[in-house]
């Protein structure tokens, strides 16, 4: 059967089952969406969701929202084509939790009220801090969006066997406008609610695929390991054929610059999370600090699983699939999950399992999409062209505009990704983040003499830097798997600028600062932001613990 696949191209299942499962997904969820728009009045509610989720609530929003179609449908294929090495995204990914657990969240939840640049900017000037907080947060944010676009055009294609760039380019423009649609009618509030339904549905069918390929197995870890690696050393692609995917190496090799890579994709996805504006922005869907911690420990949990669920897809895609077929497949790496669920449980579990993967998808965009057009309204048009004069309608009405704006252009880009690992695409999202607003964040939470030049040099050093860094990488020309294999203007030799673009962003923030040193900042509120991130005092009513 995988052989006749991967020889004809003909379509995996029935797709019009496949687009029937699809059509259900979204009519529920729109009915979701269109019952939590009634209660949709004010700019926290657009926002926020008017700050009424509890903690585990917020948790499976979270886990909805971070585990996108990178989780799901990329590291289950780096792992069955890389084996070891593509399993590293899943360490990165969860780890990096800790950093936003144990420095971040509750302080963020404190301080800020809508986005980001409401804790940068709470003791900086305004003006000019948001500013640049809101270039941040929109780079990040369609970086993200690019990747979803990338991984729905690779579903899609597969599920209805689209061969063509045309075809995969009308499921791009779909799924954009699908969502520019959700977020229109529901946003935080009914944003969150469909985060919450798809984190379930995603981890209960990662978690059934995880029971029947151990069950396949018997129960044998040992052996799965065993058949994957004979699938791979079976291979007739040449790239694959002979890779040792139980150690190191398969993806990022034993020379000096491999492991300089690797060390760059490790720090990009330790440190990105904490710098995410989709995630930094669900701390403020709850009603205390003390929920913003209890969310946060939930999500740990529920994305821990998660990730431990796909060492076993990748491996089982690995050796019940084959990464022949699953680089024949129109999502290449991408299509690893899907051709697996189709194994597992024939044409109406592959529907299944394809729904909830082109649910992660919708989720997970429409997060980014409110993201980006609230931190464009609020931070950019309220306080910095309106000088704080605008009015909460005129800032949802401008969120509402941008929003579609955002999403035309995320169509485009995604176009341009088709055929990219979106695991990868992502871990670049990661590497911005962490470069342009990690440092800027963790400087103006715990260092009181921090001011406004460095915020300033941090986050425009951290981005530029990065941007430039990954423009001329292999990975966008210069090589086969480049976003522009015919073109060759690459000279940074690495693919992830992390390890270049994280530290420069922290000494920039501290260059700055002594450059700025002599422009004094409110000492006054220094002292308000320190007392109100350690105690909340002055953002709720005191909680008992």
């Amino acid at each position: 059967m995988n052989s006749i696949l991967a020889a004809s191209g003909t379509d995996v299942g029935n797709p019009v089952l496949n687009i029937a499962i699809f059509v259900a997904f979204v009519v529920i969820t729109m009915t979701i969406v269109i019952r939590a728009s009634r209660t949709t009045t004010k700019a926290s509610d657009f926002y926020t969701g008017g700050a009424q989720f509890t903690g585990p609530q917020n948790g499976f929003a979270i886990a909805g929202d971070y585990l996108s179609a990178a989780s799901f449908l990329g590291i289950a294929g780096a792992i069955a084509v890389y084996g070891y090495d593509g399993f590293l995204y899943s360490i990165g990914f969860l780890v990096a939790w800790l950093v936003a657990l144990l420095l971040v969240a509750e302080l963020l939840r404190n301080t800020g009220r809508f986005t980001m640049a409401d804790v940068l900017s709470f003791r900086l000037r305004q003006r000019p801090v948001r500013m640049a907080a809101a270039l941040s947060t929109l780079v990040v944010s369609l970086f993200y969006l690019l990747a979803q676009m990338a991984g729905a055009g690779g579903l899609v294609a597969l599920l209805l066997d689209i061969h063509g760039k045309v075809g995969q380019a009308v499921v791009v423009t779909v799924v954009g406008l699908l969502m520019i649609v959700y977020v229109l009618i529901g946003g935080m509030k009914g944003t969150t609610y469909v985060q919450m339904v798809k984190a379930v549905l995603l981890i209960l069918g990662a978690g059934i695929m995880f029971v029947l390929v151990l069950f396949a197995v018997r129960g044998n870890f040992s052996q799965l390991l065993a058949d994957a690696q004979s699938m791979v050393d079976n291979s007739t692609n040449e790239a694959v054929a002979g890779r040792d995917v139980l150690a190191p190496g398969a993806k990022y090799g034993i020379s000096s610059m491999s492991r300089l890579d690797f060390i760059s994709l490790g720090l990009a996805l330790v440190l990105g999370t904490a710098g995410l504006p989709h995630v930094l922005m669900r701390f403020y869907t709850v009603p205390t600090a003390k929920e913003a911690r209890r969310s946060v420990t939930w999500a740990i949990g529920l994305i821990g699983a998660f990730y431990l669920f796909t060492l076993v897809l990748g491996y089982g895609a690995a050796k019940m699939v084959g990464p022949d077929v699953i680089l024949a497949a129109p999502g290449k790496e991408n299509s690893a999950a899907p051709l697996l669920a189709f194994e597992l449980g024939g044409t109406l579990f592959l529907a299944i399992i394809s729904a909830v993967a082109f649910a992660t998808i919708l989720a997970v965009v429409a997060g980014l999409a409110i993201t980006a057009s609230a931190s464009f309204a609020h931070d950019i048009y309220a306080s910095v062209i309106k000088r704080g004069n605008a009015s909460e309608e005129e800032q949802v009405r401008v969120s509402r505009i941008t929003v579609v704006v955002i999403g035309l252009v995320s169509i485009v880009l995604g176009i341009l990704a088709m055929g990219q690992n979106i695991a990868f695409l992502v871990a670049l999202a990661f590497a911005v983040a962490a470069s342009a607003n990690l440092p800027t964040l963790l400087y103006s939470l715990f260092w009181k003499g921090f001011n406004t030049t460095g915020a300033l040099f941090s986050i425009y050093g951290g981005l530029l830097s990065c941007l430039t860094l990954i423009v001329f990488s292999p990975a966008v020309s210069g090589s086969p798997t480049s976003m522009f294999p015919g073109a060759d203007f690459a000279w940074f030799p690495l693919a992830n600028p992390g390890i270049v673009s994280i530290p420069l962003a922290f000494v920039l923030g501290i260059v700055g600062t002594y450059v700025g040193r002599r422009r004094l900042e409110d000492a006054g509120k220094q002292a308000e932001m320190e007392v109100r991130s350690l105690t909340g005092v002055g953002v709720e009513k005191a909680v008992a613990h």
